[in-house]
């Protein structure tokens, strides 16, 4: 989750460009570097380690610029280090990024074969490459910019100097976020309105697939067709920038949004991208255990099942999952050669401690899944698997939720790979897919419109019903979870297999019926499923891909077509539309969706 910021001044901007980057650090970052045009031409610094490092080198060669970009970086694709930093240079192009360029491996390959070099092991380095050679065939920096954006797959923010224009910076966004600021005569470019917050309060916030222009007469903002578009421009208070909603009514919803560099924050923390391989931290011998037991409570718990399914399925590592609360008090049996994984967002949550410390007690090795690396549950535990997904607000978990699966299932690919249930080749393939899971959530979000409209006839339900078979019951549950807690709608999920077991007595015209069902190894039995609950007057919604789309059965109320996806990484792809329909829903209720009543964000107590 690297920073960004990018300032066109009437002054020095050093100190602004250290300032910004500074209010940055909270999303972490190994190196950091700044540049700008000095006498006409663009000039770097660049350090590895913390910003400190970066002022020693200014100290020595100072910047005199009164344009530039700045960035600190969250290692990807190559190692921590200095020729790695941010900003890079190909030819006229000075650029710094934010995200994972899927195809960078194909590009950099064609590119040589232009005779073009590469001083870096990023993928950044690779889009500067793409968009002098756009330059260089005489296109200007704007044409030139959505020429390359079009050759990306992935997901980026950028800011972007070219030599000869030193009066320009240019941006763009797909997955990742980027703001314009506006100033007096001054314009700016951040990753958030917290990174421009010392400069200006007047901010807009650009649309997915939007790139813009700077300079000192304003902002130039083109849509992903290239057309002009006109983005509201806002005022934030600096004092809230950290825990500002942006364009979003609630934080849920923002959070929401925050899903496709959340997980690409998670995602390469976990993996070599460089190389397509894991890279767990905390040397776990996963080929020595006997099982892992995971413990956890509410969202937190839904995660660690899909966490089994995967596990189980490519490890063959036998795995428990069981709610924290119940756990230790039925005295459970426990092997000593078995590692106990306690997941909790906050790191604090009393009854996941409670069990955690009663597996330690019996001789457990242990870890822990939290988005506070400074928790009790951190401090105590043999190995922390944080998950970088940043601050969350609204209670009812979403990138918390998302960015845990990303873990595990990271964990269940390393694994797989270090018991000996599948080859490297095998392992690269599926960090390849994993790489792909912040760009199809980004997708995926964009169903909003459509679940938006399903919302407003869930609203209407006293009881709704959701199903899935293999990962998709896991997620069945947790989207029945979502609608109660922020709807207060009574809502359950099932393992679709158990729907005659009983829960079809509860199917009639006027209860819903949500399907999870991408076209994978179960869909068959899914549409089946879906059948039963038709032909009993049950008002089918039926989330589903193209070719589930295709070959569902005929008479769904409503048909919500996700992205095409590999199984491996459908769960990260099928949440955003659970949550945006209870979201939705709660909104048209008029229900507080940010704090529910009776519920907390961090459960302390049991």
């Amino acid at each position: 989750m690297c920073g960004i910021i990018g300032v066109v001044g009437k002054t020095s901007v050093q100190e602004r460009l250290i300032a910004s980057l500074k209010r940055l650090e909270y999303r972490g970052y190994d190196s950091a570097g700044i540049a700008g045009f000095v006498d006409g031409k663009v000039e770097r610094r660049r350090a590895k380690g913390k910003i400190r490092a970066l002022e020693d080198v200014l100290a020595d060669q100072p910047l005199n610029a009164t344009v530039g970009i700045g960035h600190t970086r969250w290692a990807t694709h190559g190692a921590p280090s200095a020729p790695n930093a941010h900003p890079h240079t190909q030819g006229r192009v000075t650029l710094v990024h934010n995200g994972i360029i899927e195809n960078y491996a194909e590009l950099r390959e064609r590119l040589r074969a232009q005779g073009r070099t590469f001083e870096s092991e990023t993928d950044t380095e690779v889009i500067a490459a793409l968009l002098d050679s756009e330059l260089a065939g005489g296109a200007e920096p704007l044409a030139a910019l959505k020429a390359t954006l079009d050759q990306l797959v992935g997901a980026y923010a950028l800011g972007v100097l070219v030599d000869g224009f030193p009066s320009l910076i240019m941006g763009a966004r797909r997955g990742s976020p980027l703001v314009v600021g506006y100033g007096d005569g001054e314009m700016f470019i951040g990753s958030d309105a917290l990174a421009v917050g010392p400069f200006t309060s007047r901010v807009c916030y650009l649309d997915e697939g939007d790139y813009v222009a700077i300079d000192h007469d304003g902002a130039r903002i083109f849509d992903q067709a290239g057309k002009p578009a006109k983005r509201a421009i806002r005022t934030v208070p600096a004092s809230a920038a950290l825990v500002e909603k942006g364009n979003y009514r609630h934080f849920m919803e923002k959070e929401i949004h925050d899903q496709p560099e959340g997980c690409q924050h998670t995602i390469t923390a976990y993996v070599d991208t460089l190389n397509a391989r894991t890279a767990i931290p905390g040397g776990v011998d996963f080929a020595s255990l006997a099982r892992i037991q995971i413990v956890a409570c509410g969202t937190s718990y839904i995660a660690g099942m899909l966490g089994k399914y995967m596990i189980e399925q490519l490890a063959d590592l036998p795995v428990d999952v069981e709610i924290a609360s119940e756990f230790r008090y039925r005295q459970p049996a426990l092997q000593s050669d078995s590692l106990v994984v306690a997941m909790s967002q906050s790191g604090e949550t009393a009854d996941t401690l409670a069990a955690l410390r009663y597996c330690q007690a019996k001789g457990m090795r242990s870890a822990a899944v939290v988005n506070a690396q400074e928790s009790t549950m951190a401090r105590e535990v043999d190995v922390v698997w944080p998950i970088h997904c940043g601050p969350e607000i609204g209670v009812a978990s979403t990138k918390a939720f998302t960015a845990q699966i990303c873990v595990l299932t990271a964990v269940a690919v390393a694994a797989a790979r270090a018991r000996g249930k599948i080859d490297e080749a095998e392992e690269q393939r599926l960090v390849r897919v994993l790489l792909e899971a912040p760009r199809l959530v980004a997708e995926s979000i964009k169903l909003e419109d459509a679940v938006q409209r399903v919302a407003t006839e869930v609203a209407k339900a006293r009881d709704v019903l959701y199903l899935g078979r293999g990962p998709m019951f896991p997620l069945s549950l947790e989207g029945a979870l979502k609608l109660k807690e922020i709807s207060y709608i009574h809502a359950e999920g099932y393992a679709a297999g158990e729907l005659k077991h009983g829960p079809i007595a509860l199917v009639d015209d006027k209860t819903p019926i949500v399907i999870l069902a991408p076209f994978d190894s179960y869909f068959e039995k899914s549409a089946s499923n879906m059948n039963e609950v038709m032909a009993r007057g049950g008002q089918v919604i039926f989330i589903t891909d193209a070719d589930g789309e295709k070959h569902a059965p005929k008479g769904a109320r409503v048909v919500v077509t996700a992205p095409r996806c590999d199984p491996l990484i459908a769960p990260l792809v099928y949440s955003p539309p659970i949550q945006l329909l209870a979201y939705h829903v709660a909104v048209q209720k008029g229900a507080d969706v940010d704090q529910p009543r009776n519920l907390a964000k961090s459960v302390t107590v049991e």
